[in-house]
């Protein structure tokens, strides 16, 4: 019987002896989980996918995969590393076929595995089935533990393969049918790319917590996390997903079906805080408009006297430029920022100061030099990077450092999908504003509100938090999809998809 699934997985090259990856201390950013892309229909659909990853590297970092089909069988290409890197024109070669997806990965509990790449292509009983995932299963360790007890082997530590087993297992009469039984069963934030010989179907939660965006190059119809995505190999966006929505894309063309009870809209705030590339439109709203709208009611909410505003690159870029527009203080470039930081550095023998920060971050000293500075970031998660960029700036001359955090203070974990800290280890939640301050030795900082911040997201008045269609738990403590603490520790962070 001939082989239906061909896989291409090199080994990752091992990291140098005084080489060593940098850790979440050192990194003290909130991470999104991964990004997914899907192609049919197009004789280069494994370089549409490539691009596709690469428009979409800021969503993870680590590791990523490409399966395509050529109709009857699938190929699969999986690495450890940025998308450049994992695939070089002979991988490129060896994944013919007209339809593929794709996926990129930012890894946490589940470390750095080849193991964990995905996306995840198995054979089953019904044929051959790759799925990619960007999202979190808030019930993936209760359903794991029942289909191992059942014997299902898991080869990885990815929630996504529990979506696999529990597609495997359905009795349901097509994969559509299977699909669905499989996803009535699990509860969390996902939007899934699936590839089989034949069809990509593209589904997003019925809460739409992670965005899923819908293309088209041609005859060729097109899927990703983002539509920069498109932008980059000339598609045109068609639309955002609904949440709850299948979508069938095959031969006989687009199918859309809403097989999931209804349920309120909860988008990820965060995906237009920093996760999003600014040039991206999610749900008919530019990202970087919300941006800098939410610089321009940080500057209303937090005004103070400065003589220079500058940004946390890159992320910080729009909502310091509202800032400065709101208050008419001017901006300038007072932090560069290194582009080319890797998975793992080498750390000199003899300690540098703020070395781990200095590795991306570095301050002009031209433009700080004696003046009183606003500096604008999107986040505060433990407080160790701003510490450190606070104490970078003094050295280069600043007067005085005013920190301005264009979100509300995070004070929970995220459990969709998010790589975030427990709580105990999130600053905002056992300390005063004006404790953090004095943690990370600013002379002022200021948060925005919860109130004002979903207004500048949405573009207009927001009566009722629960109503806005957002997802803000991470600042409000109000999660919309019910989550299970681990046993004996509340506190701790859920694993997350892909990890």
């Amino acid at each position: 019987m001939p082989r239906r699934l061909t896989i291409y997985d090199p080994k990752a090259p091992p990291e140098g002896a005084h080489a060593r990856r940098v850790d979440e201390a050192e990194d003290d950013r909130f991470h999104d989980e991964c990004g997914v892309v899907g192609v049919f229909g197009h004789a280069e659909a494994s370089n549409l996918a490539y691009l596709g990853l690469h428009a979409l590297q800021h969503r993870g970092q680590e590791s990523a995969g490409i399966v395509t089909s050529d109709g009857e069988q699938l190929h699969v290409h999986r690495a450890m590393g940025l998308v450049h890197d994992c695939f070089p024109p002979e991988a490129l070669k060896n994944l013919p076929g007209h339809a593929a997806i794709g996926h990129v990965r930012y890894s946490t509990a589940g470390g750095s595995l080849a193991r964990n790449v995905q996306p995840i292509a198995v054979d089953t009983a019904h044929g051959s089935i790759a799925i990619a995932h960007n999202g979190n299963l808030t019930n993936a360790d209760e359903l794991r533990a029942t289909l191992e007890a059942r014997g299902s082997i898991f080869t990885s530590s990815s929630d996504t393969e529990v979506i696999v087993h529990l597609v495997a297992l359905s009795r349901a009469a097509g994969l559509q049918d299977r699909l669905i039984d499989a996803l009535a069963q699990v509860r969390g934030a996902y939007s899934l790319v699936v590839q089989t010989p034949t069809q990509v179907i593209a589904i997003r939660d019925p809460m739409g917590v992670r965005p899923l965006v819908l293309g088209r190059l041609n005859e060729a119809h097109v899927v990703a996390s983002e539509p920069c995505a498109f932008d980059l190999i000339g598609a045109e966006y068609v639309r955002d997903l609904e949440p709850g929505e299948m979508l069938i894309i095959d031969a006989e063309g687009l199918r859309s079906l809403s097989p999931f009870p209804k349920a309120q809209r909860h988008l990820c705030v965060f995906e237009y805080i920093y996760f999003a590339r600014p040039d991206s439109r999610l749900e008919g709203r530019s990202v970087y408009t919300a941006r800098k709208a939410l610089g321009r009611r940080l500057a209303k909410e937090h005004a103070v006297e400065a003589d220079v505003v500058i940004a946390v690159p890159d992320s910080g870029v729009p909502a310091a430029v509202g800032y400065a527009e709101q208050s008419g203080i001017p901006y300038d470039m007072g932090l560069v920022r290194s582009h080319y930081v890797g998975r793992t550095f080498i750390e000199p023998s003899q300690s540098i100061r703020h070395f781990g920060v200095r590795l991306k971050l570095n301050p002009v000293a031209e433009v700080l030099k004696g003046r009183r500075v606003v500096v604008v970031d999107d986040s505060i998660v433990r407080g160790t990077t701003s510490r450190k960029i606070v104490k970078m700036l003094r050295d280069a001359g600043a007067r005085e450092v005013h920190v301005r955090v264009s979100s509300p203070p995070t004070q929970w974990p995220c459990f969709y999908g998010i790589d975030t800290p427990s709580r105990r280890e999130l600053i905002a939640a056992s300390h005063s504003t004006s404790e953090i301050a004095r943690y990370v030795t600013a002379d002022s900082v200021g948060y925005m509100s919860l109130d004002a911040m979903l207004e500048a997201v949405r573009g207009e008045r927001v009566v009722d938090p629960s109503q806005a269609g957002l997802c803000h738990a991470c600042f409000s403590g109000e999660y919309p999809i019910p989550v299970v603490a681990h046993a004996g520790d509340p506190g701790r962070q859920l694993r997350l998809v892909g990890a």
